[in-house]
C-alpha cells in the first residue's frame, strides 16, 4: 500500500464510522502513537475553524467521532424534527437523567425518588441501549443496580458521564431491613 498521509486517514476513519472511534483503536490502524493521534486531531479542527468548515473532531463517549459545529444546531434541529417514533417520554428522560446523576442506583431507588413505578421506563430505557444492568446490590434481595452506557454518552453528545453538568443531589436514606419487611408483611385480617 502506497504511503498516505496519516491527517487524510484519519479524517476517513472518522467519516466512515458513524460512531465514536476509541484512540486505541485508531493507533492500531494507523501507524501513530497517541500523542501523534491527538496533535492531528489538533491541527486538524484548527485546519477546520481556519477554513470556517461546519464541522469538527470531538472527544465523544471515550473516543473521536466528526461533528456538526454548534452554531449549526438550530437548522438541524429543525432538519429532523420530523415526529420520531423512538422517541421517549419526559418520563422515561426524568429516569434516565436520575440513573446518569446516581449510578448505579435501582430500580426502587429511582422510584423513591420519582414517586411512581418506572417498570416501563426502566424496559425502554435498556431496550434502547441508554442503560444496562451494572450487577446487583448487597442488600436484601439483592436488587439490580442500573447505569448508563457507551450508547447514552454518544446519542447525547457527552465524553464521559463526568461531562454531565454538575448539580445538587438529594440524600436518600437507604430503608432498613426492618422498614423493608414492614412494607412487605401482610395486612393484619382485624384490618390494622
Amino acid at each position: 500500500m502506497e504511503q498516505t498521509d496519516p491527517s487524510r486517514l484519519l479524517e476517513a476513519l472518522l467519516l466512515v464510522f458513524g460512531q465514536p472511534l476509541a484512540i486505541k483503536r485508531i493507533v492500531q490502524i494507523l501507524p501513530l502513537e497517541v500523542a501523534g493521534v491527538r496533535r492531528i486531531i489538533e491541527s486538524l479542527n484548527a485546519e477546520y475553524d481556519s477554513s470556517n468548515r461546519s464541522f469538527r473532531i470531538q472527544e465523544v463517549a471515550g473516543g473521536y467521532q466528526l461533528v456538526t459545529h454548534p452554531v449549526f444546531a438550530p437548522w438541524i434541529r429543525k432538519a429532523l424534527q420530523n415526529p420520531r417514533p423512538d422517541s421517549v417520554s419526559a418520563a422515561t428522560m426524568e429516569t434516565l437523567a436520575i440513573i446518569a446523576y446516581r449510578q448505579p442506583i435501582t430500580k426502587a431507588e429511582v422510584e423513591a425518588i420519582r414517586g411512581v413505578d418506572i417498570s416501563a421506563s426502566i424496559d425502554t430505557l435498556l431496550e434502547r441501549q441508554f442503560i444496562r444492568t451494572a450487577g446487583r446490590k448487597e442488600t436484601p434481595g439483592r436488587p439490580f443496580l442500573y447505569a448508563t452506557t457507551p450508547q447514552f454518552l454518544w446519542h447525547f453528545g457527552l465524553a464521559s458521564i463526568e461531562s454531565l453538568p454538575r448539580m445538587e443531589l438529594p440524600v436518600i436514606p437507604e430503608p432498613t431491613a426492618e422498614e423493608m419487611s414492614l412494607s412487605s408483611a401482610p395486612a393484619h385480617p382485624d384490618g390494622s
